[in-house]
């Protein structure tokens, strides 16, 4: 009899599993507590804007290789598109001044050797200044690592780490941020090319997955909220989704949860999690991007951090962002406007334009908070925990998720086994 995949939460990390076991035979449901797919991963119309719209503008690279497979088994890799080679241009609107980072192609670090490809005013030795975040625990804070200051730290540690840990760097755990620094700066150029979803995320990452799933004959369940699990001989018996609406656990069904940090812990008692989150905050300009834009902008001395060019559309990412949540929404909309025109090298008055404001957009990436994060394995045989904010050994990311995801499905096929 084929056994059944009970998958809580249609996120990144859920949809991985999702996916991964639906390939190893399980027949999956997914249940969703919302009327929409793909978490804080996902693309929606504003009427706003009159675009379409990612609630986050999310980064992937080349070396994110779970992030490729997930992609690749539902047919969607060829949407994730980016430059040739791994080259990051760089601004710093207070000075005018423009820079371009070329790690090349190659599995070695070797750009660092190259005073054209690396940052302007910097020497070899600045670079090996950062290696004890290669061997750093994550109880260890970046501030006592490496020096948080100088050029390099200014123009390139400080952009990527604030944008990978959502907190800012020196609170940051080392551990975490060497984590980084390992699997991109120190992989080489080919670990390191830059990929968008140009057509939006749910179009690339979440929509077909679930057409994956439902052509497969697998089930999503969208409003259909888990309120309680009830649990007999140490495992999962019955999920409870309210009322008379009960599924029973067979013998051989699993369950993965694969939900936000607090429902989780609502739903197991005595689940250990993190506390503490940073907000980001995400911008989109109705704008045609001046031709030859590139597709990703490092902005540094102003609001902005990252500038994205998409057709029709300028769009904008702020890390650790608690600080400009209440901020009145067109007093923001204007500065960061202001930010992109001198980044992008734009004019004109301020078009149409959103605001998204993502409160607890990740755990707050510190050596404290990371202590919180719990492992896959539950105290019930049949219940595995899948999510960003699990100890992955990354941040919170698109990597991070589907490893969770993936990770959660390898420990069922493993215990299914004689």
């Amino acid at each position: 009899m084929q056994k059944t995949a009970h998958i809580i939460g249609a996120g990144i990390s859920g949809l991985s599993a999702a996916v991964r076991l639906a390939n190893a035979g399980f027949k999956v449901a997914v249940h969703e507590a919302t009327h929409q797919a793909g978490g804080r991963c996902r693309s929606y119309f504003d009427g706003a804007t009159n675009l379409t719209i990612d609630n986050g503008n999310h980064l992937l690279l080349s070396g994110n290789s779970h992030a490729r497979a997930y992609a690749r088994a539902i047919g969607t890799e060829a949407g994730l598109v980016g430059p040739e080679s791994a080259q990051f241009p760089f601004v710093d609107i207070k000075t005018g001044q423009r820079w371009q980072i070329d790690l090349g192609d190659g599995r070695w670090p070797t750009w660092v050797l190259d005073e054209s490809r690396r940052v302007p005013d910097t020497g070899l030795t600045d670079y090996l200044k950062l290696a004890p975040l290669i061997w750093a625990s994550e109880e260890t804070l970046v501030g006592k690592s490496i020096p948080c200051e100088g050029i390099l730290y200014q123009r390139l540690v400080q952009p990527l780490l604030l944008a990978a840990l959502n907190v800012d760097p020196p609170e940051g755990s080392a551990g975490l941020a060497g984590a980084i620094v390992r699997e991109t700066l120190l992989a080489g150029g080919q670990a390191c090319r830059p990929l968008i979803a140009r057509d939006g995320l749910s179009a690339v990452l979440i929509e077909p997955a679930v057409k994956f799933l439902q052509e497969r004959g697998h089930s999503v369940q969208l409003g259909h909220e888990l309120r309680s699990f009830a649990t007999t001989d140490g495992k999962v018996g019955a999920l409870n989704f309210g009322g008379e609406d009960v599924i029973q656990i067979g013998e051989g069904d699993v369950v993965v949860m694969a939900v936000p940090p607090r429902a989780a812990a609502s739903l197991l008692p005595g689940l250990k999690t993190p506390t503490e989150f940073r907000a980001i905050v995400n911008a989109h300009f109705r704008f045609e991007p001046p031709p030859g834009s590139a597709p990703i902008l490092g902005v540094i001395g102003g609001v902005v951090e990252w500038l994205f060019a998409f057709p029709n559309r300028l769009s904008v990412t702020i890390s650790n962002g608690d600080r400009l949540v209440d901020m009145p929404r067109e007093e923001l909309a204007q500065a960061i406007w202001n930010d992109v025109c001198k980044a992008g090298g734009v004019s004109g008055e301020l078009p149409p334009w959103q605001i998204v404001r993502e409160r607890r957009a990740t755990f707050a990436a510190t050596p404290a908070q990371n202590a919180l994060r719990p492992g896959p394995v539950t105290a019930l045989k049949n219940l595995f925990l899948a999510g960003d904010w699990t100890a992955t050994g990354l941040p919170a990311t698109i990597e991070g998720s589907v490893r969770s995801g993936d990770r959660a499905a390898d420990l069922v096929l493993a215990a299914q086994r004689p």
